[in-house]
């Protein structure tokens, strides 16, 4: 079975880690799909948080990271997923994230598998990591939050963003 998990993992969490290898467990491969949405604004580039997923994922073989810019479901078929993975923190990532697997399902019959996220882990996001580490960087304060929930090559990117 081939997994497809996408996002935008701007940065990657220990959250995203948590989600795509407890899913390898169920699949035979899994590509982690960084999405390129022009809508939204990112703190890093496509390349740049595929390098960063590339390093965290290194000793992982059963997992795979590409870039896609199309539609999600465009790219499940494209690639022959037999599902994607997508991991749910809240109820409203659920009613975001069901709606979402419904368009897919409907542009591509391809299912969506929800894995809900390890408990000590549903706070953990993105958006919560960038604003605490422009704080934390910006006034050259402790990391050790940082470092915490994203993997070291994150922490590093981040601290070079946001230390310029």
């Amino acid at each position: 079975m081939l997994l497809i998990y996408p996002g935008s993992f701007d940065p990657v969490t220990t959250g995203h880690i948590d989600i795509a290898r407890r899913a390898s467990k169920f699949a035979d491969g899994i590509i982690v799909a960084v999405l390129e949405n022009p809508n939204k604004q990112t703190l890093f580039t496509a390349a740049e948080r595929v390098a960063l997923l590339k390093e965290a994922f290194a000793e992982d073989t059963k997992i795979k990271v590409e870039s896609s810019d199309g539609l999600l479901a465009e790219f499940a078929k494209q690639k022959k997923a037999d599902a994607i993975v997508r991991g749910l923190r809240t109820s409203e990532d659920f009613e975001r994230e069901n709606k979402y697997a419904a368009g897919n399902a409907a542009l591509s019959s391809v299912e969506t598998i929800f894995l809900p996220a390890t408990p000590a882990l549903t706070y953990v996001s993105s958006s919560i990591i960038c604003e605490a580490a422009v704080h934390i960087y910006k006034n050259n304060l402790d990391d050790s939050f940082i470092a915490q929930l994203v993997p070291p090559s994150a922490r590093a990117a981040l601290r070079d963003k946001f230390s310029e």
